[in-house]
Parts: C-alpha cells; sequence; structure tokens
C-alpha cells in the first residue's frame, strides 16, 4: 500500500533541497570570491613601501598622533581610485596603460617616459629598504646590500614561470610578516588609544603649519601610488580557475571587496608605524626621527624590549621585497600597454634594477647614510609629481559612458573624484616647491 503525505508533509519534504541549494549557493559565492581575491594585496603591498615608512615614522615622532587622520583620508583616497582602476581593467579588458595608447596615442611614448622614471623612484626605495634591512638584521654593508638586490631578479622569473598564483603567494605572505610584526611592536610600544582616536580627527595646526603641512603631503603622495593604477588595471583581469565569478557585476563585486579590504589592512600597517612612532618617539622626546637607521637603534632601548627592533627590521624587509615584485609586474604592464613591446621579465627587471642599482651604490660609497634618508624622500616627490598624470587618465576613463556603460562612474563619485584630483595635485606642487627651493 503506498504512502499518503499531507500537505505539511509534501511542503516539508519540498523545501529540504531549497536549503540545501540556498547553502551551497552562499558557500559557492564564498568560494569565488576567495578564488579571486589576490590583485588587491598584490597592489596593497605598494602602500607599505619604505618610502611610507619613512614619511610615516618622520610624522609620528615630530607631531604624535595628529597627522593619524592624514594616513586615513589618503587610504580613502587610495581605495577609491584602486577600485575605479580593477573597473577599468574587468569591464573594457584593457588595462590603463593599453586604454591610453588606444584613446591617446599621440602622448603614449611621454605617458611611458614619465611612469617609467616613476617606477625607478619606487625601485629606489625598494633598493634602499631592504639594504637597509640587510644592513640592521645581518650586518651588511650597506653597498653590498644594494647589490644584493639584483638577486631577486630570479626569484621573480622563477615565479612567474610557476603560475602568477604562486606570486600572489608570495606578496601575501610577505604582507602578513609586516603586519604581524607591526602588530606586535604596536602592543610593545604601548600607545595612549585615547589620543590615537583624536588624531583621526584634524585640527587646525595640522592644515595650517608648514612644517604639519610639510609632512602630511609627504604622506599622501607616499600612500596614493601611480604606477598601481596600472598594475590593478591589468591584474584585476586574472583568471579565477575552477570557481568563476558569474557575470561581470559580480566579479566586480567581488573586486571591490578584494580592494576594500587589502587597502584596510594597508591603512592599518601605515597607521602602526606612525602610531608606534609617536607612542615610542615623540612622548619620548625624540621629535625628528626620520631615518630608518635611526628608529632601529632607538626602539629597542625606548620600549625596553629587544624584539621590537628584531620585529622592526623584519618587517621593513619583508616590506621592501614584497614592494619590490609589485614594482616589476608594473613596469611589465606599462611597457607592454604604452608600446606593445614585451619584453623576458628577467631582462626587464634587471634594466630596472641596474638603473636604480647603479647611482644608489655610488650614493653609499660616497657619501653617508644620511644622504640615503635623502633619496627616500626624493623618491617620493618624484612619485608624487607623477601621480595627476595617472589619475587625469583614470578618471577620464571610467567617467565616460560610451567607454564603460552602465559601469560608469555617477556624478558624485565624478564630481568628488575629479575635486580630489585638483587638491592631489595642488598638494604636490607644494610639495615639489618646499623641497627644491
Amino acid at each position: 500500500m503506498a504512502p499518503k503525505f499531507d500537505n505539511a508533509g509534501l511542503s516539508s519534504l519540498s523545501a529540504l533541497p531549497v536549503r540545501h541549494s540556498m547553502k551551497a549557493g552562499r558557500y559557492g559565492w564564498f568560494r569565488r570570491l576567495f578564488a579571486f581575491a589576490g590583485p588587491g594585496y598584490i597592489v596593497a603591498v605598494g602602500y607599505i613601501d619604505p618610502g611610507n615608512w619613512a614619511t610615516d615614522l618622520a610624522g609620528g615622532s615630530a607631531f604624535g598622533y595628529e597627522l593619524l587622520w592624514v594616513v586615513a583620508l589618503s587610504s580613502l583616497m587610495a581605495m577609491m581610485l584602486q577600485v575605479m582602476s580593477a573597473r577599468l581593467g574587468i569591464v573594457t579588458g584593457m588595462d590603463l596603460a593599453q586604454a591610453c595608447r588606444a584613446y591617446h596615442p599621440r602622448t603614449a611614448v611621454a605617458q611611458w617616459l614619465l611612469c617609467e622614471l616613476a617606477i625607478c623612484a619606487c625601485d629606489l626605495a625598494e633598493v634602499i629598504g631592504t639594504a637597509i634591512g640587510l644592513k640592521l638584521l645581518f650586518g651588511i654593508p650597506l653597498p653590498w646590500g644594494v647589490g644584493a638586490t639584483v638577486i631577486d631578479v630570479m626569484l621573480i622569473l622563477w615565479l612567474q614561470k610557476k603560475g602568477s598564483r604562486y606570486l600572489e603567494a608570495l606578496v601575501i605572505a610577505l604582507f602578513i610578516i609586516v603586519l604581524t610584526c607591526f602588530v606586535c611592536t604596536l602592543i610593545l610600544s604601548r600607545p595612549n588609544w585615547f589620543d590615537v582616536a583624536g588624531g583621526l580627527v584634524p585640527t587646525r595646526s595640522s592644515v595650517t603649519d608648514s612644517a604639519h603641512l610639510m609632512i602630511a603631503i609627504g604622506i599622501l603622495g607616499a600612500t596614493v601610488m601611480p604606477h598601481n593604477l596600472y598594475l590593478h588595471s591589468s591584474v584585476a583581469q586574472h583568471d579565477c580557475g575552477a570557481y568563476k565569478p558569474k557575470g561581470q557585476s559580480e566579479k566586480l563585486v567581488f573586486a571591490t571587496i578584494d580592494t576594500v579590504v587589502a587597502l584596510t589592512i594597508a591603512f592599518c600597517i601605515n597607521a602602526a608605524i606612525l602610531i608606534t612612532a609617536a607612542a615610542v618617539f615623540h612622548t619620548h622626546g625624540y621629535h625628528a626621527i626620520a631615518e630608518l637607521q635611526d628608529a632601529y637603534r632607538l626602539i629597542g632601548p625606548v620600549t625596553g624590549s629587544a624584539l621590537a627592533a628584531l620585529l622592526f627590521g623584519t618587517a621593513l624587509l619583508a616590506s621592501g621585497q614584497s614592494s619590490s615584485l609589485t614594482a616589476t609586474l608594473a613596469g611589465q604592464i606599462i611597457m607592454e600597454g604604452f608600446l606593445k613591446w614585451k619584453a623576458p621579465s628577467w631582462l626587464r627587471r634587471l634594466l630596472t634594477r641596474i638603473v636604480v642599482v647603479t647611482p644608489t651604490l655610488a650614493v653609499v660609497l660616497l657619501y653617508d647614510e644620511s644622504v640615503i634618508g635623502r633619496l627616500l624622500i626624493l623618491s617620493q616627490i618624484v612619485l608624487s609629481l607623477q601621480l595627476p598624470f595617472a589619475i587625469y587618465p583614470l578618471l577620464r576613463f571610467t567617467s565616460n559612458a560610451q567607454l564603460m556603460g552602465e559601469h560608469a562612474n555617477k556624478k558624485w563619485l565624478s564630481l568628488l573624484t575629479w575635486s580630489m584630483l585638483v587638491l592631489i595635485t595642488g598638494l604636490n606642487l607644494m610639495l615639489a616647491w618646499q623641497a627644491f627651493f
């Protein structure tokens, strides 16, 4: 005799596969999000390079927590620009360099030269940071440390042969090392968290005093990196393997989440550097700490823990190496996009590093360590000057409805970002004027 089911029984039975399907769909969404993650972290390591360290250390030691709001504002600007960069690559299938060549071919060579100058400036900061890290941790003289930075060419070549996910894994691992080191250093520095919260609120002196403004502009210039805009528009198009996003809209959502999460972590690291400098140096009367070597030598005695110095040096070495990897990728993307010339990765990396290492080595051999700190600041000024030339085409392309379709920037977003471009350009010109004159 066949079993009988009432309506309630039928309803409960029919609900079972629906709940299972909803659960599977939810887990599938997270799998696809996890599979997409990676490009944001490759970009984010460019925001914690040794150039950022120099400006954050200077700001924290000189003014305590007062400029923490500048770090937060710069990070928000960076998030907006990097999300736009990723959206450009996903929607158009072109990276920023390719779009510039396609729509502005007459200025392609000039734009490429400016980008190459910025990449060399960025690479200069990575070389100096890595060399200082090797000296602080292992006692390797600066000239030998500068020369040793050429070796990472082989590491990049080997990883690229393995596949992009291996390179992403290394970058994320180095990123986690830097984050872990500074979380521990922050705990050892014992900051006043009430004052830290107050530093997120702008003060009158931080925008009117010339000394405050100088370092604030330096923080802004060091945080928003021009070559990262070209890089992100390319790597955001990466293959996610079996768990691909369902359509373009979902991919844009994943790109936004990936970027915001990665750059939020980068903001926490930059904020931790400034907070540590404020708690360790400014509070104890050391108001002129801008050299990485000085910070390393003092952080242990002032905190009363030798571990703090070890963590500081390890994080510096890891940040220099991770930022160096992303600069290499950006260089390849920019060269191919603007010139349609694809050079072997090892050759591209070797040429860029030789161009940077040669003058750096000469300065290290001829001058004292204080000049190294000035080179770091100079590299950030060069990056700042190139920034508007990267932001302007990005805003034009992402605001163009014919190019971006329904994903073009909304009017309020366009107004906000164009105002941001004017602000960044004006502040960078002020920085360059004060630095050179």
